[in-house]
């Protein structure tokens, strides 16, 4: 039987409430005297997290659709402006929210997989023009399918298909420089990497750093097509991601771009754990 929207209502809220249960302390970040609202910490990042569920674009579009269909889930529901505000306050809550999911067990194989996309801000078509975060960092690089201007989303995933860790980065970055950062939880083990990874430098670096033996393609061409295969995974969990449109994101801060891209993360590591039904 497919969940229905109410179901994953219940699910995601009941994982959000549990954790800012856990964690007391956030429950002060804001500056006012005043009492708790009404709408409740729980209730904005459910909200927001319900743009997974949907399969839409923006958060104005899960907005909107909350507001027209499920109401009477949401009594106190306050306006748009009121709502992205609020979602955007509560980043360390996403994060912490994130950092939860982004685990596995110690038993578990020691086989992690790294890769980066690109995150575009705009059109290529207004590539002559753009200036948009440019301040934050955002700048051109260029893929296998051409020039796009914006930031790199770089991703740490274990076998089993959990994402570890994030890191964002201008367009034009190196994939190898943000890896001894990204693999800094891990302690030992095997790490798969396309040709970008490539080169003694990256591979000292992440042994030093986390006692990880990484291996690209060119490293063992006898075993390129089992690689291949294996590294399929990584881009199968980004097909997922840019089902929730990670890949539009077009806030107008970095703050908020950051923010949401953590909560369509987060997401997928809800459904990959389990805790939200697929």
């Amino acid at each position: 039987m497919t969940p229905s929207v109410d179901d994953h209502m219940t699910e995601i809220y009941y994982f959000v409430d549990e954790f800012l249960k856990q964690h007391p302390l956030l429950a002060h970040w804001r500056h006012s005297p005043h009492a708790q609202p009404q709408f409740s910490d729980g209730e904005v990042l459910t909200l927001a997290l319900l743009q997974g569920v949907f399969e839409v674009a923006t958060l104005k579009q899960t907005y909107r659709l909350v507001a027209h269909n499920w109401r009477a889930a949401f009594p106190h529901l306050p306006s748009y402006k009121q709502w992205l505000h609020r979602v955007h306050a509560l980043l360390p809550h996403v994060s912490g929210l994130l950092a939860t999911t982004a685990t596995h067990p110690s038993t578990a194989a020691r086989l992690y997989l790294v890769d980066s996309k690109p995150i575009p801000l705009c059109h290529s078509i207004r590539h002559g023009r753009v200036r948009l975060l440019r301040d934050e960092g955002a700048y051109f690089g260029k893929t296998t399918k051409g020039w796009f201007f914006g930031f790199k989303l770089h991703l740490l995933r274990h076998i089993d298909g959990r994402v570890l860790n994030i890191i964002f980065t201008p367009g034009n970055c190196d994939d190898r420089e943000p890896v001894p950062a990204l693999v800094q939880p891990l302690n030992g083990g095997v790490l798969l990497g396309d040709l970008g990874y490539r080169g003694p430098d990256c591979a000292t670096r992440v042994a030093e750093e986390a006692e990880l033996l990484l291996i690209t393609r060119d490293q063992a061409p006898a075993h390129k097509f089992v690689l291949s295969q294996v590294r399929q995974q990584i881009e199968t969990t980004f097909s997922q991601l840019w089902r929730q449109f990670v890949d539009r994101v077009f806030s107008r801060s970095w703050h908020g771009l950051w923010n949401t891209l953590q909560l369509k993360v987060l997401y997928y590591n809800l459904v990959h754990a389990g805790i939200v039904s697929a």
